[in-house]
């Protein structure tokens, strides 16, 4: 069972992270993500930013939560690996 529990969480952070990453992409091509590829990965991960974004302080034109997002998701991965 711990593997199952272990595979599920890393294939999920491995998700979450391609997806940020890809929104963080097509975010420099299409910021108002008006295309279909960027309004399904603004809509995709927006539920894990906007907490993020909610805690940090405002930095100027630069958004950091993808960043700390893709931060928290590898200290979750070593935790259950340890």
């Amino acid at each position: 069972m711990g593997t199952f529990v272990y595979r599920f969480v890393e294939i999920g952070t491995l998700v979450v992270t391609v997806l940020v990453l890809g929104r963080v992409l097509v975010s420099w091509v299409d910021s108002t993500g008006r295309g279909g590829l960027s309004r399904f990965l603004f809509q995709a991960t927006e539920p894990f930013l906007a907490p993020i974004r909610r805690v940090l302080p405002p930095m100027g034109m630069i958004d950091f939560s993808p960043m700390v997002l893709i931060f928290v998701l590898t200290l979750v991965l070593q935790a259950i690996r340890a």
